[in-house]
């Protein structure tokens, strides 16, 4: 009885967490964009160490199950630490950390963020690398699927996002 009770228990545990995100490097996710057949989007979490809205992001936006499952689905997921200081290769170029100030920032964050360096910041990139949007701020679950299904269902391509979101009815 024991051991039917721990399985039914292991079952339900699995069914309760749903599907975790497999976070990649850039390099991982620029090389899964290169194979064959490839229609996933990227999606960057632009994060820093200390940033207290990237850590609650992190519990209460990416850990929900309805969130993971449609990024893993959808997305190349990318975690990119903003203060990084490793060299990063992106359309030709070699993107490298910068000191600055009192922690200084890689210039790839520096380039996805339009130069507005503020976190949490997330960047959506089309199936090329190619920029979609950054979307800067702490996002709740349910705005951030909203955005995250307006790129990844390729929503963008035909309504603009005012009319999609209802923003200004």
């Amino acid at each position: 009885m024991r051991i039917l009770t721990f399985f039914l228990l292991l079952l339900f545990s699995s069914f309760s967490f749903g599907q975790e995100i497999n976070w990649l490097t850039w390099d991982e996710a620029v090389a899964m964009t290169q194979n064959e057949g490839n229609t996933k989007k990227v999606f960057v979490d632009v994060y820093t160490d200390w940033c207290g809205w990237c850590k609650k992001m992190d519990k209460d936006t990416f850990q929900n199950p309805e969130v993971a499952a449609y990024m893993q689905e959808n997305y190349h997921m990318v975690k990119m630490d903003a203060e990084g200081k490793e060299p990063i290769e992106y359309q030709g170029k070699t993107f490298k950390f910068v000191p600055s100030g009192r922690r200084g920032y890689h210039e790839l964050a520096a380039a996805l963020l339009k130069g507005q360096l503020s976190y949490p910041t997330v960047v959506f990139l089309d199936e090329d690398l190619n920029m979609l949007s950054p979307v800067p701020g702490y996002q709740k679950v349910k705005p951030f699927m909203q955005i995250a299904r307006y790129f990844g269902d390729d929503i963008y391509k035909t309504q603009d996002w005012k009319t999609y979101s209802g923003v200004g009815k």
